[in-house]
This record gives C-alpha cells, sequence and structure tokens, in this order.
C-alpha cells in the first residue's frame, strides 16, 4: 500500500507541474486580447492629454468620467444603444426560430433532394456580405425600407449567421437517440410538439451558442448600418462610434474609447457568464 501511495504522489506531481505550465502558456496568449481592453477602459478615464504620453501608462493622477458624460451629450448615444439592444434581441429570436425549425428538419425529415438542399444552404457562409449589398440595397430602397430597421433584421435573420445556425442545430438534433421521438410517436405526438416538447429542451446548450454567435454578429454589425442608415437617431454603436468626432475632424479620442467601453463590457460579461453552455453547445454532439 506505502508502495501504491507514493506511486500515486508521483504522478500527481508531474499532473500539477503541467497544469501549471498549461495556466501560464494561456495567460501569456491571453495578453494580446486582455491588455488592448484594459487599455482601453483605463484611457477612457484618462484627461485627453494623457492618453498618447510617452512612456505609455495605464493609470492616471487625475482620473474623470466625463468622456462617459460627454458620450451621451455629443450624440443621441441612449438612443443608439437601445437601437442595438432591441435589433439584436429581435435578430437573434428570428434566428433560433428558424434554424432550429430548419435544423431539425434537415435532421429527421427524409425527402428528395434534402442532402443537395442542405448543400446550397451551406453555399451561403460562402458568399460575402459585401456580394449582395447593392441588390440589397435597390430592393429595400423600392421597398421604402431605407433609414429604418428592418433591413438589419430581415438581412442578419436570414443570411449567414442563420446558415451557421442552421448548421449547428442540424448537427445536434442528428445526435439525439431516435428512440426519443419514437417513444413520442407513441404518445400521440406529431412532429411539431416532438420538435417543442421533446427536441427543444435537450437542445438548450445548441441554443446557448447560436444565441451568443447571433447576438455578436448583430452586435459588431457595421457595414449594414452604414447602407442603410442615415439618421443618427436610427444608427446602431458601431456605426455610432465613428462620429465622435470634433469640429476641425480630429478624433475625440477619450469620449470615444468611453463609448467603445460601454459598448463592449456587456457583452464581455454575457460571454463569461454563458461561456460554459457556448462551448458546449459547440462541442456536445449528443446526450450526457
Amino acid at each position: 500500500m506505502r508502495t501504491d501511495a507514493r506511486t500515486s504522489s508521483a504522478v500527481a506531481v508531474p499532473r500539477r507541474v503541467r497544469r501549471a505550465l498549461l495556466v501560464i502558456a494561456l495567460a501569456v496568449l491571453a495578453v494580446p486580447f486582455v491588455v488592448p481592453t484594459i487599455w482601453m477602459v483605463a484611457a477612457s478615464v484618462k484627461p485627453l492629454a494623457e492618453i498618447f504620453d510617452a512612456p505609455p501608462s495605464l493609470w492616471t493622477d487625475s482620473p474623470t468620467l466625463s468622456a462617459y458624460a460627454e458620450a451621451f451629450t455629443f450624440q443621441p448615444f441612449a438612443r443608439q444603444y437601445v437601437n442595438s439592444v432591441y435589433i439584436a434581441v429581435v435578430v437573434t429570436a428570428i434566428t433560433l426560430l428558424v434554424s432550429s425549425l430548419a435544423g431539425y428538419a434537415f435532421a429527421r425529415i427524409r425527402f428528395p433532394g434534402a442532402n443537395a438542399l442542405f448543400l446550397v444552404v451551406l453555399t451561403g457562409l460562402l458568399v460575402p456580405s459585401e456580394v449582395t449589398i447593392v441588390p440589397l440595397f435597390q430592393l429595400f430602397k423600392r421597398a421604402g425600407l431605407i433609414n429604418t430597421h428592418w433591413p438589419l433584421i430581415l438581412v442578419t435573420s436570414l443570411a449567414a449567421p442563420c446558415v451557421l445556425a442552421t448548421f449547428i442545430m442540424r448537427q445536434f438534433f442528428i445526435a439525439l437517440p431516435l428512440e426519443l421521438e419514437e417513444a413520442a410517436r407513441l404518445d400521440g405526438l406529431g412532429r411539431p410538439a416532438i420538435w417543442m416538447r421533446i427536441c427543444l429542451p435537450l437542445a438548450k446548450p445548441a441554443l446557448s451558442a447560436v444565441a451568443i454567435l447571433t447576438f455578436l454578429a448583430s452586435w459588431n454589425l457595421y457595414l449594414e448600418p452604414t447602407v442603410y442608415l442615415t439618421s443618427p437617431e436610427m444608427f446602431t454603436l458601431p456605426q455610432a462610434l465613428t462620429r465622435f468626432t470634433d469640429a476641425y475632424g480630429g478624433q475625440m479620442w477619450n469620449t470615444q474609447l468611453a463609448a467603445a467601453t460601454m459598448t463592449v463590457l456587456p457583452m464581455l460579461i454575457v460571454f463569461v457568464l454563458a461561456q460554459r453552455h457556448f462551448v458546449e453547445g459547440l462541442a456536445h454532439s449528443g446526450l450526457k
């Protein structure tokens, strides 16, 4: 028994060393991603004259929150914030509905040409948004939807993010045991009830991953708002961040960094809180 104890302790030490080395390596790799974010937050509370001091420093002796107040007085930033939030929520809800229905259909319903149709759907990931922006602009212009949020909602919820979401949902539904649906059919449930009462509750990890990816895609959208929106009251946050300039066209760096901080921090908090579901949704391919 002493020999077994010595052997287990000898094995445990290298595992601790490997774990420590892994943590150190991950910490080093995280530096290029974490340091710019820390600098952005720190610079947002600095006076404008101290942002580009040489040598650079993260902290200031005279922190101020005036840049945060100026972000809301310089342009309708609160309205723009609300615009981004509600557009992202609506787009995420539509994408969850469409992708879960389409993913279930491709995974469980057998019909002629199903695989070919699925390949056609996947080609939507290969088409850059810049290719379709001109014909879509002409379409929405004729429909009288320019300078409204409808183009952002319709294009985003039915474009590449929805294609990726459909792929994720299909792969998840394929991994679900057929016995679950067979038992549900014996209880008298049809396809819609099986999708809603059996498959969706089991697909929470995949739905979480789809929701995070879709929300991020809508939140960071820049090209489409620039093309479709013209008035500041209708702008979304990525478009609004480019408008913090003074009368001479110079960048208001502290105000812009304060607005960027308010834009980024909510998404960082959401991702940190939901990262377990996000990773599980991408990696999980069946029941626990």
